[in-house]
C-alpha cells in the first residue's frame, strides 16, 4: 500500500498595499510580500483571505479616497 502524499502547506501573505495572496510554504516570498500570520492548506488559506480582505482597493487608493471627503 502506498502512503498518500502530504497536502502541500501554504501561508497567507500581504504586500505594502494591503493586498493578500496565498503562497506555498516551501517557496521564498517575492520581494514586497510579507507573512500575514495564517498557515494551512491552500483552501484554508483562501478561506482566511476571504474573511479578512473585505476591501479590495489598494491601501493607497483607500487613503486617497478617504482624503477626498
Amino acid at each position: 500500500m502506498s502512503t498518500p502524499a502530504p497536502t502541500p502547506q501554504h501561508r497567507v501573505v500581504r504586500n505594502d498595499e494591503e493586498q493578500y495572496s496565498v503562497w506555498p510554504l516551501d517557496r521564498e516570498l517575492p520581494a514586497g510580500w510579507h507573512e500575514a500570520g495564517h498557515r494551512g492548506t491552500r483552501e484554508d488559506c483562501l478561506a482566511h483571505v476571504g474573511r479578512v480582505w473585505t476591501d479590495l482597493r489598494p491601501a493607497s487608493l483607500r487613503r486617497r479616497q478617504e482624503g477626498d471627503r
